[in-house]
Formats: structure tokens, sequence, C-alpha cells
């Protein structure tokens, strides 16, 4: 594999996680600062490229993973792919459901792999969760609620830059999203919020309200300018399921998961599971077994146009100018 970006996540995730793994190693990692390419290079044992085309164009490089920022994401997948290359991008995979649906056509047409790294798809403990929703434990499924919020993050980082894709939405918003759809797959967005700061011109919080064909209703919150919070629950006719370590549990925890009926409240402990190294895994799993195009095709479009609903319907709060400089 080659890494196009020194990105934090890879160099403090990805990388590590991939040297840990047989079948797989990291041969390259690319930058456009050729110090900060030999920085991490020297802590990985590969080679240090300056460039990412310079990356495309190594023979030994059979994939790569994107950590660029999401604006990024589009031009550099369909180089990868059109390279030869298979991608294991970061969510989100676009910032537009266009965009999805042309990498998704480049990729098949290529028959190359290409993943959208939602890691926290690979934690067991949702498997779990969908087997006690499907027993039964909590009756008919009448509302899903999911939270994701971090403390402010670095000003000066991409997160805050709306020409690179930055904002609440796509950084932490798609997560909810995505864990709604585990155990509701057709959703409608019916009304949502977005706050936008009036300095940098991102989003830095919204809210979305969806709902399922049959009225299960799906309430959303996400931003960067809150105290730290990462779960979701269901709550249905007969109890509820409360996921508290959703989406960033560390390889060695116990998610609690707590399951409450009427006069009854037990607190689980799931196994503990790497999502990282499944995550790389089951991205390798397919590119040895020969899959051709994206997977989860169709989970990974539908997620795209949800995001961009959420956008279309949201009410927008905020300095008026900047607003409409984020919007393009």
């Amino acid at each position: 594999m080659g890494v196009l970006g020194c990105a934090d996540i890879a160099i403090r995730r990805l990388m590590p996680t991939i040297a840990g793994l047989d079948g797989v190693e990291v041969v390259a990692v690319a930058s456009r600062s050729r110090s900060k390419a030999e920085q991490v290079a020297g802590r990985f044992g590969c080679a240090a490229v300056t460039g990412y085309r310079d990356l495309l164009k190594r023979d030994d490089v059979e994939a790569v993973y994107i950590p660029l920022p999401p604006r990024l994401h589009y031009e550099w997948v369909a180089e990868a792919l059109r390279a030869g290359k298979h991608v294991l991008a970061e969510k989100p995979l676009c910032t537009t459901h266009v965009e999805t649906v042309e990498l998704m056509a480049v990729a098949r047409e290529r028959g190359r792999v290409l993943a959208e790294n939602f890691m926290f798809l690979h934690h067991s403990q949702h498997d779990a969760v969908r087997a006690m929703v499907a027993a039964n434990a909590i009756g008919r499924l009448q509302v899903f609620s999911s939270s994701f919020g971090v403390p402010p993050l670095d000003p000066a980082g991409f997160r805050y830059q709306p020409a690179l894709g930055g904002g609440a939405l796509l950084d932490v918003g798609v997560y909810p999203l995505r864990a709604a759809q585990l155990f509701l797959p057709e959703l409608e967005v019916l009304a949502a919020t977005l706050r936008y700061d009036e300095t940098t011109g991102v989003d830095v919080a919204g809210s979305a309200l969806l709902a399922a064909p049959d009225g299960v209703a799906v309430q959303l919150a996400f931003g960067f300018d809150h105290s730290y919070r990462c779960e979701y629950a269901l709550w249905g006719s007969t109890g509820r399921i409360a996921v508290d370590r959703a989406f960033t549990p560390p390889d060695q925890l116990k998610p609690p998961v707590r399951v409450e009926r009427q006069d009854q409240a037990t607190e689980l402990a799931m196994p503990a599971d790497p999502q990282v190294r499944n995550a790389v895994r089951a991205f390798v799993q397919a590119v040895r077994s020969g899959v051709d195009g994206p997977i989860e095709e169709r989970a990974t479009l539908r997620q795209a146009q949800l995001v961009e609903a959420v956008r279309d319907v949201a009410r927008v709060t905020g300095s008026p100018a900047r607003m409409l400089r984020a919007a393009g």
C-alpha cells in the first residue's frame, strides 16, 4: 500500500495498524512537503515520495489509503483508480452525491476495489446490538437517536476551511447518519439545522430529523463545539438499548451496552474488538479475493444522498455573508 498524505489519522491509527498485519505493508508515503514525507517514512520504514501523483506511478504500490481533506477525495480517488490502484478512502468518500456516483463508476470500469473507511462499522458490538433488536429485545423499534460531538479542534486544521470540505456535518455528522442505516436502511430527511461559525464560515453544529417508511423516527445531533459524546440508542415498544462508545472505542475497551426494560436495566460489556485492524483487514481481503468495484456500493451512495438532503433542508444559522460563501 501507499499512503497519500500525512494526516494525523494515517500516522496515529492506520499506518501502525498496517505494520502489524500479515499480507500487507506500507511501501511509500507521499506528501507535498519532502521533509514531511521523509519524517513519516522514517517512522514506518518506507519510501518518502514528494507529490501524490509520483506515488501513484510506483509499480510496487497495489493499493492506496487516502486520508486527505474531503474536498480532495474526488480528484485523488479518481486518479488512483485510473492508475490501477485499489483505494481505501477516509470518510466521507466525496462531498457530493454526483461525485460519489462517478467514482463508483470508475471503480467498476477499472475493476478496482473502492471502500469508504467508516471504521466503526467493523466493530462487533453493532452486530450484537442488531441481533438483540432482531430477537425482539426491545419490541417494535420506535425511535433511533444518535449524537457525536467533540470539543473545539485545531483552528488551523482543514475542518475549519470550507474550501477543503471542512465542517461538522462531513466530519462527525456522517457517523450518526451511517449508524442509523445499520437499523433503518431506507430513510428520508424531514428537517435539519446547521450552525455556521461567523469567523471560519464552516458548520460547527447541526441536527437532523429523519423517518423510515414505517414511521420510525430518527433524531441526530453532531458538532465540534461540544463536550465529547459518541453514542446511539434504540427505543422500542418494550425497552431501550443504549450504545455509549459507538464510533471510536479504543482497541482494548469492552464497550458498555445498556439494555433497559420496564423494571429492569442490564449493562453488558461487549467484547473488545480492534475496529481499525478489522477495517484494514476487510479491505485487504476484498483486494486479495478479486472483488471488482465498490464495497457496500448501495450504502455508500445512500449515505451521500442523505448528507446532501441534510444540507438541502437545513435551517441555517450564522453570518449570512459567510453562510453564502460556504454554500458556494
